[in-house]
């Protein structure tokens, strides 16, 4: 549902700007005089429909989904922007390659000196070792 219509729904002009708190109220009072318990019988689908609906426009407006603002606006017209204004995406990803190779390479080097320095200092107590 649309923001505009949930307004006009609950009562307000189309291009007003209610607080949570009139929203809240207007929402209490609709429900309150279309609930499906407070009407006749006969009535009782019609009222669950308008309960629906505004419950489902209380929702709406109770998120902040106002007119739409100018993010909302850009997805929907040009799509989900990508990185900003950079146009190579490899500028991104590599900082993050670098240090996982960095990371890897540092690692190996470490553990083959300690391989190293163990077969140096006691290679007949280690069994494993070559």
């Amino acid at each position: 549902m649309r923001s505009r219509e949930a307004m006009e729904l609950l009562g307000f002009p189309p291009y007003s700007r209610p607080s949570p708190s009139e929203v809240k109220a207007a929402y209490r009072r609709m429900v309150m005089e279309s609930h499906p318990d407070r009407v006749p019988t006969h009535q009782k689908p019609q009222a669950e429909s308008r309960f629906k609906q505004i419950s489902e426009a209380y929702s709406c407006l109770k998120d902040g989904r106002k007119s739409g603002n100018r993010m909302e606006v850009h997805v929907m017209r040009y799509g989900v922007p990508r990185g900003y204004g950079r146009s190579n995406r490899t500028l991104v990803k590599a900082p993050f390659l670098l240090i996982i190779c960095a990371a890897v390479s540092f690692g190996s080097y470490s553990a083959s000196r300690a391989y190293q320095r163990q077969k140096e200092v006691c290679s007949s107590q280690n069994p494993f070792l070559p």
